[in-house]
């Protein structure tokens, strides 16, 4: 019988803590993506198929066993496709801040969907802290300021995917180990980011699939032990908490990739800013409190 750590309670305070582990991460995979692509000119396609296959090497091919190999592959063309759209964007030059705030609709795809596919409860407090995360995320944004492009809306397209993708995430650590989670996700996605990378050149296999080096090889190797480590620490939280409770925590990494973006491309940002970063974390820590809250009831309650 499997033993997946969802057969055991929830955790949710442990799920928080490893979904903004992993956007901690995250932020940073985004700023050595903006900056390999804006500043080697590397190819967005080829950063993406070396950075999810050198990735599945950090983890190895000890997780291979499955039951459920057609949820992986449909899990992994929602995955792909986000991808592309949201590496796109940053290759463009989107703004590290503008591009996740953008992606963060993503949220409300997911708490509709774990109502609707996961039976999930939603409840007052989860609605609450999203929807003030969201708008704390849009003053970020700032769609109505002269620095918003039409690039900026590529990121829409990788927000209902992803948020497709973290409803088959959810699902798949129910009845997986985390560990088989993510190595088939990384397995997956590498084929279909070669394809990608092959049109791209047109089908230049010697152009396509040349190892860059120099200063552009460490960055990549780094990308990908980041990557590595981020998709596990993420499949951990959906496997300790529900999805609609973590998406408040998916948004603080609004704050943290607007940050970064500040500190290494020194992007301006408005005073809306700290308004919005101060919304999303404030509404972090109340459903964090309230959640942990809950726990603790829970555990007073005699079986």
């Amino acid at each position: 019988m499997d033993q997946s750590p969802n057969k055991t309670r929830s955790f949710p305070v442990l799920g928080a803590i490893y979904m903004v582990s992993a956007g901690v991460i995250f932020a940073a995979i985004n700023v050595l993506t903006q900056w390999v692509t804006g500043t080697y000119h590397f190819s967005s396609q080829a950063l993406a198929f070396w950075q999810y296959g050198l990735s599945l090497l950090k983890l190895g091919a000890g997780a291979f066993h499955t039951a459920h190999p057609v949820a992986h592959i449909v899990r992994v063309v929602f995955a792909t496709l986000g991808v592309q759209f949201f590496v796109g964007a940053l290759a463009a030059g989107v703004p590290i801040a503008q591009v996740v705030a953008v992606d963060m609709t993503s949220p409300f795809i997911v708490i509709v969907a774990a109502r609707l596919i996961l039976g999930e409860r939603i409840g007052p407090h989860r609605a609450l802290a999203t929807i003030v995360g969201f708008v704390g995320g849009m003053l970020i944004l700032a769609p109505w300021s002269d620095s918003f492009s039409v690039y900026s809306l590529l990121p829409l397209g990788a927000a209902a995917m992803w948020a497709a993708s973290s409803v088959m995430t959810k699902q798949l650590a129910a009845v997986e180990r985390p560990e088989a989670v993510t190595v088939y996700l990384l397995a997956l996605l590498t084929p279909i980011n070669a394809a990608f990378l092959l049109t791209s050149t047109g089908f230049d296999v010697g152009a396509a699939f040349a190892l860059p080096g120099g200063p552009v090889l460490w960055v990549v190797l780094a990308l990908a032990a980041l990557t590595a480590a981020a998709q596990y620490l993420l499949t951990l939280a959906y496997a300790r908490a529900d999805a609609s409770y973590l998406q408040t925590f998916d948004n603080v990494r609004l704050p943290l990739n607007t940050l970064a973006g500040w500190l290494v491309f020194a992007y301006a940002p408005s005073g809306y800013l700290w308004i919005g970063a101060l919304m999303i974390i404030g509404a972090s820590f109340y459903l964090l409190r309230n959640e942990a809250g809950k726990s603790v009831s829970d555990e007073a309650v005699p079986a």
